[in-house]
């Protein structure tokens, strides 16, 4: 039995405000004045034509909803005689709100978006602790950042020459996360430009005015004029709309306009860029809507699980990793993922919902640790 079993932990109280930051390099920090000046924020061009894909939209949903709805944890690690065991520390203050403007779970779900469609985001802190480590932090757009030693769309390390709306920043006051994955707007231009133009096509299929069918004079009869066709057509669809009796004179046959819904909205190609796009973004397909086959998921649990593994935990560990280093030497924080794995923060939403709660306040502070 281990030695360090899990105890309750205080949340610490809180700091004295310290100077934001230390140094900097040539240039000053001009940007920093820029910060918060949300009117003139803006998440860029290619992002936002990227977004306009339902797919695409959806897997950033659900993505940034999976990492946004768990609580950071601050641990250690120590030697109970036999191994290296986690051990849970009383949390800094900024675990349970990094922007003291907006909820972790906002500020996450941001993160996210910039790292699923960039491949990196940003942090500046904006106040410090007594031991020069960060306390409060705010989020930056990652569109609005030029790096100018690094230009992209793959980062090698984090920058030493940050640029905010054409001003510099000090670097030490920027936490950047980079992902282990590019940002999709890079890495698959020509598939999201595809998608979109499929996208485009079914609208303007869908827009078309397409004649329900068409009087035809049979051959050999007299020739109508275009004003007594017209009349006739008239007179047909007014007796059709309200549902009368229709009289057509032997020499004109009506005839409907054979039209496939299925070929007019491109369904097939609709169904196969939806694939293509869930593989993009690290989605299993059916979470899309998507045509899977005979293949099934046995449990949510699973489908939880495949979303987790395989879409959400890389900037989940992007994000963690990052934030980790903000933090005292050997400690570092995690993503509680065990509620989300077990369908309980799906339970504790519904719940919520029941009861009216659009703001539910936990019974217990993240990062408490209760006793095991």
């Amino acid at each position: 039995m281990a030695i360090f079993s899990k105890t309750k932990a205080a949340i610490s109280p809180p700091p004295t405000i310290g100077a934001a930051g230390m140094g900097s390099f040539a240039g000053g920090n001009a940007g920093a004045n820029m910060i918060g000046q949300y009117y003139s924020y803006f998440e860029g061009p290619a992002r936002n034509a990227a977004q306009s894909v339902p797919a695409i939209s959806r897997s950033r949903d659900l993505l940034a909803s999976t990492i946004s709805c768990m609580k950071l944890k601050q641990y250690t690690e120590m030697w109970n005689g036999e191994e290296m065991e986690q051990v849970a520390q009383p949390p800094r203050s900024w675990l349970r709100q990094l922007d003291p403007n907006v909820s972790n779970n906002f500020l996450f779900s941001w993160l996210v978006d910039d790292l699923f469609y960039f491949g990196r985001c940003m942090l500046h802190v904006e106040s410090r602790y007594p031991d020069g480590l960060p306390r409060t932090f705010t989020r930056i757009p990652i569109a609005m950042v030029t790096t100018l030693d690094q230009q992209g769309p793959v980062y090698f390390a984090p920058s030493n020459q940050v640029m905010f709306q054409g001003a510099q920043l000090r670097t030490e006051d920027c936490v950047q996360i980079l992902g282990g994955i590019q940002g999709i707007i890079y890495s698959s231009e020509q598939s999201i430009g595809t998608t979109r133009k499929l996208e485009a096509a079914r609208f303007r299929n869908a827009s078309s005015a397409i004649p329900a069918g068409v009087l035809q004079v049979q051959a050999g009869s007299e020739p109508l004029s275009s004003t007594e066709l017209a009349d006739l057509a008239a007179s047909f669809n007014a007796a059709r709309a309200t549902n009368q009796t229709a009289a057509l004179s032997p020499e004109v046959h009506y005839i409907e306009t054979a039209t496939s819904p299925d070929k007019m909205l491109l369904i097939d190609a609709s169904e196969f860029q939806v694939k293509e796009m869930a593989n993009l973004c690290g989605v299993p397909p059916y979470l899309l809507g998507a045509n899977i086959g005979s293949y099934s998921y046995t449990t949510a649990a699973e489908a939880r699980e495949l979303l987790w593994t395989f879409g959400a935990r890389p900037f989940a560990d992007a994000i963690a990793s990052a934030l980790s280093m903000c933090l005292p030497a050997g400690s570092y924080v995690e993503f509680d993922v065990e509620d989300y794995l077990a369908g309980e923060y799906g339970a504790e939403m519904a719940d919520a919902t029941n009861k009216n709660m659009l703001n539910p306040t936990p019974t217990t502070m993240p990062g408490v640790i209760s006793p095991s």
